[in-house]
């Protein structure tokens, strides 16, 4: 890893978020094309175009990998569309790829907890906001109980899995963040902390 990586890398207690790399092409197209990324926008289809993918986002973006502490790569996460003059930004590609290796790690929670400290701490933005497939339950599950509020939905807007499909539009405001997203997000991260109860054998 590059110091200038390093300075770019954010670190958690359980899980880490590094730069999305050109060589990271292979990984992450082959986590794209998996089972669980089967509601997300589709992208690159082969190697060679997911690492010009890559190769070509602008310096505006954050784009990462997950990777455990022993740096074994488990899913991506972005920061995009980031406009310092409304401060705004939209969160978005996530993906745990690799659920075996992330298994028993709250890597969803922490991965998400840096990327808005990143959000609203270190870039002072004011609100987030992004769009969820209305087929994908599990996340807008999962985004509901973050505290982001449903502010809207796009009409056929998006064609995934062959066919038209709704997008449910999420905003989060910095307040919300602080009083309600960040706290859930740690109590999570803390209960990953408690050790497991011990197994009772049967008679």
């Amino acid at each position: 890893m590059t110091s200038n990586e390093e300075h770019c890398t954010l670190h958690g207690e359980f899980v880490d978020l590094r730069p999305l790399r050109p060589e990271d092409a292979a990984l992450t197209l082959a986590w794209r094309q998996g089972e669980r990324a089967a509601l997300l926008h589709r992208g690159a289809t082969t190697v060679d175009e997911q690492r010009r993918w890559i190769a070509s986002r602008p310096a505006s973006e954050y784009n990462f990998v997950i990777q455990t502490k022993q740096q074994v790569p488990i899913g991506m996460l972005s920061l995009s569309g980031i406009d310092p003059v409304n401060r705004v930004g939209e969160p978005g590609r996530f993906l745990i790829g690799d659920e075996q290796a992330a298994a028993g790690l709250p890597a969803a929670a922490e991965a998400m907890k840096l990327l808005y400290e990143l959000a609203f701490d270190r870039l002072r933005l004011r609100r987030v906001w992004g769009t969820v497939v209305s087929e994908n339950r599990r996340m807008i599950k999962w985004q509901t109980y973050l505290g982001m509020v449903q502010e809207g939905r796009l009409r056929q807007h998006l064609f995934i899995d062959g066919r038209l499909q709704d997008a449910v539009v999420f905003g989060l405001l910095e307040n919300e963040y602080r009083e309600v997203t960040r706290p859930r997000l740690e109590s999570l991260i803390a209960a990953a902390r408690l050790p497991l109860a011990p197994s009772v054998s049967p008679e």
